[in-house]
């Protein structure tokens, strides 16, 4: 809540929102062995989630008891053109990582990322997506060996003819 008891905009539906997933936390903590007794396997989530409960009720009660704050503005203060620009390219990028891959899905929203946040051009954008990728896919599929989608780009065929050049065997 903000100072001198006023509440801004999107407070209340937050607070809120605190108390349906602390619910939903302790029904899910109830469902991994029911309230047998305080040794159970539940016992200890479930009264966790009970104080979450309990502090998200204090935290709505007190946030719909606050007078709104006339100057905040939702779009404005809350939820900037950037962030909401940045939430719906991650919604895509988790759509397109299947079908397009890891490598290419990956390149594109970090270009376009670099291209609206950074705004130093196409050059610029290109140039740290691509760093950026490499350093990415050199820690994580080469060092840590973590497989990620494939998609439209064969990237078992490029490692393997990559393999074979430094082990000096004819493709």
């Amino acid at each position: 809540m903000g100072p001198n008891n006023t509440r801004k905009p999107g407070e209340a539906i937050f607070a809120l929102l605190l108390v349906l997933v602390s619910l939903g936390a302790l029904a899910k903590a109830y469902g991994i062995a029911g309230f047998e007794g305080l040794s159970s396997p539940g016992a200890f989530p479930m009264a966790a989630a009970a104080i979450m409960l309990a502090s998200a009720l204090v935290v709505s009660v007190n946030t719909l008891r606050a007078t709104r704050d006339g100057e905040a503005e939702m779009f404005r203060d809350i939820l900037p053109a950037n962030a909401a620009i940045m939430a719906v390219l991650i919604l895509l990028y988790a759509i397109a990582l299947r079908p397009l891959g890891f490598l290419l899905t990956s390149l594109i929203f970090l270009f376009v990322s670099t291209l609206i946040l950074a705004r130093r051009g196409v050059i610029f954008s290109a140039l740290v997506s691509v760093f950026s990728l490499a350093i990415i896919y050199v820690i994580f599929r080469l060092v840590f060996s973590v497989l990620m989608p494939e998609g439209l780009v064969p990237e078992r065929e490029i490692l393997a003819w990559i393999g074979n050049l430094f082990a000096g065997s004819q493709p």
